[in-house]
């Protein structure tokens, strides 16, 4: 059996590091070398940035009592030899519940009281007022009192009808799916709204962001769960009953929430949870297999996924497992192979993603180095040229020749006006970009959807203003693209016209490419228009369900805005940048020759001095630019945690239950 999803995610943040070390060792040599300037600079910090503070969230979703928090238990938290997330029977995590770790901040349980639903803020919003959330401290050398204060994320409380209606969790419409009312017609509500977790788990500490959801009817109440959180999670877990297969309720999750994602789709995992509850002394282990077996093809069929994503497990036994060390009953409870199928597939993705990000980012900082390195090679052939012809010189001719350089530096000079001016189109056309991709033009394009999900009454029309608004949206992208288009042929030009004047190496980078973004709006698109789709009728006709639903998408499409607005940004001053570069090259440049000419004419031996300090100059570049290779290569074809292990097979039948007593 492979490695375990704990031991490769071990593994993964051993390789960010080493990774991360590396970025820094170059940019360190770089600039002791004088080949980095503040744009370069940044663009290597950013991605050093990025694979330091990488994070990989999975995602726990399923309906109440399918084991979600059984099974983060058994996976992640075995070690504290009992339970630290609350997972009795019944209904446990009563509220979305985020585990993760924030360095320099005390262990501790955050809670958002459930009346922030009155309000119109998101969850993102509610992030920034730290002092609206109930905290509860955490003792990490007591697992008991951890496990004591975590099951506050099970708390409810008892209501009235009309506020269970004002929270979201009342429909007059619904019937039987509404909370079941006590003898005084009270119905019992989530305490608190979300819960976030920072937890010095080793795993936690590496960047592991775990998301337990509570079951459909809490899902459904709050857009920013399903269409932010959710969605952008780099692996989801859907439970299912091993016993009762795909319910309604299951398939309405699914369906409405998870099963639309087709870009994400191989990062859903399908779990037959609680396979133990069909051992028993009446059927044969070949008897239990067979149904297990008949239960994997049954979600198959109805959830449309590989047979190879869906693992049949017992969390409870796997935890038990764990803490009594028996091997045997681990194996047959089908954790193992589930821990394998999670750390094969979600290392597997992020390294991909964070090696292809920093192998392009590294390649485009290796041309900008080597272009200077190059810059510098031909300046000093021109001054090997220039001194080499003035051997056996006399005077004059070697105050000919300072002159002629001195008249190149005043005409080198002159033109730098126009390309200020250059500068200051290049800077409004960016600012115009921007003003496309600023949250008052998103605003704008939002407000026919907004008025659309405000009015009175039922929102019959919704789909059609969805439709208008991201078609809106999708254009103001597509626009961006098009502005970046007409900036970069502009510098084009001007690239082009100095080459030629003053034998620069300009070259004008790819115009920033956005469409991912593109594609990442029409996924908010494809989420949302699911999510009004289906049984949220009802619910759109609330304004309270409206606002949130609007908030969560303005601050979803207001994340995506911003990043392609980054974008743009820095491919502006990558492009800016190595013009930067060969000015101050070229200037100092202009300084040398200068100072050659001088030293010759002050004396004799000047002139083979020079040209022996030339010599070793270019020598010295020349191992600058192996140097400069060697150092990007480990970069750039760096192997993976994947591709230093095997990759595991996944088994195709289920794990083969105990023999019953």
């Amino acid at each position: 059996m492979g490695s375990s999803f704990n031991e490769r995610f071990d593994q993964h943040g051993a390789w960010r590091r080493a990774f991360a070390q590396q970025l820094k060792r170059l940019g360190q040599w770089m600039g002791a070398h004088d080949l980095m300037d503040a744009a370069v600079g940044e663009r290597l910090q950013r991605l050093e940035e990025q694979v330091r503070s990488d994070k990989v969230t999975v995602a726990f979703v399923g309906e109440f009592s399918r084991g979600k928090s059984e099974l983060i238990n058994a996976i992640f938290f075995a070690g504290y030899g009992r339970r630290i997330m609350p997972a009795t029977a019944g209904r446990t995590t009563m509220c979305p519940t985020e585990l993760g770790y924030e360095g320099g901040t005390a262990p501790s349980l955050r809670l958002l009281p459930i009346e922030t639903r009155m309000q119109p803020l998101g969850l993102a919003e509610w992030r920034l007022k730290p002092d609206l959330w109930v905290n509860v401290a955490l003792d990490m050398d007591d697992p008991a009192q951890m496990a004591q204060a975590l099951e506050k994320v099970s708390e409810v409380r008892r209501v009235s009808v009309d506020e269970a209606r004002a929270l979201g969790f009342w429909s007059d419409e619904a019937g039987d799916e509404n909370p079941r009312r006590d003898a005084g017609g009270m119905v019992s509500v989530p305490m608190w709204r979300h819960a976030v977790i920072n937890f010095p788990h080793p795993l936690l500490r590496q960047g592991l962001v775990i998301l337990d959801t509570p079951g459909l009817n809490a899902v459904g109440v709050e857009p920013e769960l399903t269409i932010n959180l959710i969605a952008q999670a780099h692996a989801v877990v859907f439970l299912l009953g091993a016993d009762t297969g795909v319910t309604r309720s299951d398939l309405a999750i699914w369906r409405d929430h998870l099963g639309g994602a087709e870009d994400a789709f191989d990062a859903r995992l399908v779990v037959l949870n609680k396979i133990d509850t069909l051992w028993d002394q009446l059927n044969s282990p070949a008897q239990v297999q067979a149904q297990l077996e008949r239960q994997r093809h049954t979600v198959t069929e109805v959830l449309g996924v590989p047979l190879g994503q869906v693992v049949a497990v017992s969390a409870q036994k796997g935890l038990v497992a764990k803490i009594n060390c028996d091997d045997d009953l681990l194996e047959a409870s089908g954790l193992p192979q589930l821990e394998v199928a999670l750390g094969t597939g979600i290392m597997g993705r992020r390294q991909s993603i964070l090696r292809a990000a920093v192998a392009g980012g590294v390649t485009g900082l290796r041309n900008e180095a080597r272009r200077v390195i190059n810059i510098r090679r031909r300046d000093l052939d021109d001054q090997m040229l220039e001194l080499r012809s003035l051997r056996g010189k006399n005077a004059s001719v070697i105050d000919a020749m300072r002159g002629r350089i001195e008249q190149e530096q005043q005409e080198f000079e002159a033109c730098t006006a126009r390309i200020q001016a250059v500068r200051a189109v290049h800077l409004k056309m960016l600012r115009e970009l921007f003003h496309q991709l600023g949250p008052r033009a998103l605003k704008a394009q939002l407000a026919p959807l907004t008025e659309a999900l405000e009015s009175s009454g039922l929102k019959l029309g919704v789909r059609k203003a969805y439709g208008e608004t991201f078609a809106s949206v999708r254009a103001a992208m597509e626009a961006a693209q098009a502005t970046g288009g007409e900036i970069q042929a502009m510098l084009g030009g001007t690239f082009r016209q100095l080459n030629t004047e003053f034998g620069f190496s300009l070259q004008v980078p790819v115009a920033a490419q956005l469409g991912a973004y593109v594609r990442e709006i029409a996924a908010i698109e494809q989420r949302h228009l699911q999510y009004v789709g289906m049984g949220n009728v009802l619910r759109l006709a609330r304004p309270e369900f409206t606002q949130r639903l609007l908030r969560a998408l303005g601050l979803r499409l207001r994340t995506v805005f911003e990043a392609a607005a980054n974008e743009l940004e820095m491919w502006s001053k990558t492009a800016t940048a190595q013009l930067d570069a060969q000015l101050r090259e070229r200037k100092r440049s202009f300084e040398r020759r200068i100072e050659a000419v001088n030293r010759i004419r002050q004396a004799a031996s000047g002139l083979v001095e020079r040209i022996a300090e030339i010599e070793a100059a270019e020598e010295n570049l020349a191992e600058l630019e192996l140097r400069l290779s060697e150092l990007t290569d480990e970069l750039v074809q760096q192997p993976g945690v994947e591709e230093d292990l095997p990759v595991p097979d996944i088994p195709e039948t289920a794990p083969q239950p105990l023999t019953p007593a």
